[in-house]
C-alpha cells in the first residue's frame, strides 16, 4: 500500500512543494525535480515514478520554489542548488530518513542533481532528457557543453534521452549508462522503454 501526500517545504529561495509517494516498507528513495518550464506531471517523470514504486522505491517529486509561486522561468544555478539541497535535508530528516537516496529529474532538474551530488549524498542520479549543448541563438557566441556537469558526478548515473532530442545526446562512460529511446527532448514516444531502463539501472545500483 503506498501513501501519498505533499507539504511545503522552507528553503532559502523560498516555499518548495514535495509531493511523497511511500509504499509500506520502502527499501530506498528516489527524489526528482522538474524541468526549467515545466511541472512534476511531466510523462518522463510520471513513469520514473510508477517504476520505482513497483520495486517499493519510494518517491518525491521536488516543485522548485519558483514554480511553487508560479513563475515559470528559473532563478540562476546557485539558486536551484541552494533550494534543492535545503528540500533534501529536510527529507533526509524526516519522511525519508535511513533510506539510500538516488537523486534525478528533467532536463533543468537532473542538471541540479548532478550539480548537488555531493551535497545530497546520493548514491546515484538519474537524469532524464539531460539537456547537453544549450539551444544556439542567432547572432550569439555558443555558450559551452553541460558535459562537465555529468563527468563531475562522482556516484553513478544513467542518462535517458530521446534519440531525436535537439540538446545532444550524451555518451556512455565509466559509471554513466545512457539508454537511448524513440523520440525528441519529451521523452513520450517509448515509455516502455523508458520504464525498462530506469527499472533495470535502479534495480542494479540498488541491488534489488
Amino acid at each position: 500500500m503506498t501513501s501519498t501526500s505533499e507539504r511545503e517545504i522552507t528553503t532559502p529561495q523560498g516555499p518548495a512543494r514535495a509531493h511523497l509517494h511511500l509504499p509500506g516498507n520502502p527499501r530506498a528513495a528516489l527524489v526528482l525535480g522538474h524541468g526549467a518550464g515545466g511541472g512534476v506531471t511531466a510523462p518522463d517523470l510520471v513513469a520514473a515514478t510508477a517504476t520505482a514504486l513497483a520495486m517499493d522505491v519510494a518517491v518525491a517529486l521536488v516543485e522548485q520554489p519558483y514554480r511553487v509561486a508560479g513563475r515559470r522561468s528559473p532563478p540562476p544555478a546557485p539558486r536551484l542548488d541552494l533550494a534543492w539541497t535545503a528540500v533534501l535535508g529536510d527529507l533526509a530528516g524526516g519522511e525519508l530518513a535511513g533510506l539510500p537516496l538516488v537523486t534525478g529529474g528533467r532536463s533543468s532538474g537532473a542538471r541540479v542533481a548532478c550539480r548537488t551530488t555531493a551535497a545530497t549524498g546520493s548514491v546515484g542520479v538519474l537524469c532524464l532528457a539531460f539537456p547537453l549543448q544549450p539551444a544556439a541563438r542567432a547572432g550569439a557566441t555558443p555558450r559551452p557543453s553541460r558535459l562537465p556537469e555529468l563527468e563531475a558526478v562522482a556516484v553513478p548515473v544513467l542518462v535517458v534521452q530521446g534519440e531525436r532530442d535537439p540538446f545532444g545526446m550524451p555518451e556512455a562512460a565509466p559509471g554513466r549508462t545512457v539508454v537511448r529511446i524513440a523520440g525528441d527532448h519529451a521523452l513520450k514516444a517509448d515509455m516502455p522503454a523508458q520504464r525498462v531502463g530506469v527499472g533495470a539501472w535502479l534495480a542494479e545500483l540498488l541491488a534489488l
